[in-house]
């Protein structure tokens, strides 16, 4: 079974807080506040990354689409229920930008088993942000990659106030389902996965959907990866496993187009 990492059990409470400007600083609920292993990221530093109602995260794929993961949506059809908060680090800030979502786009055949990516579209555009344009090759699929998210800081902790990053090293589909990681369970041809073998970096709880990305080329932002699973959060031998943007990225091209983003 898959332990994804969504805060959906938790989400309406968090949101609440969130709204009511009660959610834990870093320091708070957890002496030192990480994505686990990381730091506060700075106003601007990642602008195309999304918080959702749901106890998610994304990333702008367009003005009016964001690139989330299937298991936080429910399917493809409409949907005014999502709300995106964009354009702040900090989810009390006056400046948040929001729009609501009114259609979802879940990735076609998906069981719960991998094609782990889905679409939102959202009733208007966002304007004045940067999109993260995603891999469209398999050469960016290694090296170290930057990760982001408002989700829980340590293994069965709340959604974050603050976006927080850290780096994670790829791990290869070879060891991530050698018998000390996945044992045969990463999706080797879809999932990629990234951690340390000692653990104490990694996405957790609440960041799924999120982006995990690295410079091009062009020393620009591109995502190789899309917050799926995992054993836990940050334990040793069980790194983050993520959607291979890369495999699927002429699909979510083809669904962005028919969704008019």
């Amino acid at each position: 079974m898959r332990r994804w990492r969504t805060l959906l059990a938790t989400a309406a409470a968090a949101i609440t807080a969130a709204t009511m400007g009660v959610l834990a600083a870093p320091g708070a609920a957890h002496a030192d506040a990480n994505v686990v292993g990381g730091t506060r990221a700075t106003q601007g530093e990642f602008p195309f990354m999304v918080r959702l109602s749901m106890g998610c995260g994304g990333a702008l794929y367009s003005p009016t689409l964001v690139l989330t993961a299937a298991h936080c949506v429910n399917g493809t059809g409409t949907n005014t229920s999502i709300t995106a908060t964009m354009g702040v680090v900090d989810l009390n800030s006056t400046s948040k930008i929001t729009r609501k979502s009114n259609y979802v786009y879940r990735a076609p055949g998906y069981n719960g088993n991998g094609k782990d990516w889905a679409l939102i579209r959202l009733a208007s555009p966002v304007t004045g942000l940067a999109t993260l344009p995603i891999a469209k090759t398999t050469a960016y699929d290694s090296g170290t990659f930057t990760i982001a998210g408002w989700g829980a800081a340590t293994e069965g902790g709340s959604q974050q106030r603050y976006l927080l990053k850290a780096t994670v090293p790829f791990v290869s589909d070879t060891t991530c389902n050698s018998s000390s990681m996945y044992n045969g369970e990463i999706i080797a041809s879809n999932e990629i996965c990234a951690g340390y073998t000692s653990g104490g970096t990694d996405t957790c709880q609440g960041d799924s959907g999120g982006p995990m990305f690295r410079r091009d080329s062009a020393n620009a932002w591109v995502q190789v990866g899309i917050v799926s699973w995992g054993d836990g959060c940050a334990r040793p031998n069980k790194p983050g496993v993520y959607t291979q943007v890369s495999y699927f990225a002429s699909t979510i091209a083809s669904a962005a187009a028919s969704l008019g983003g």
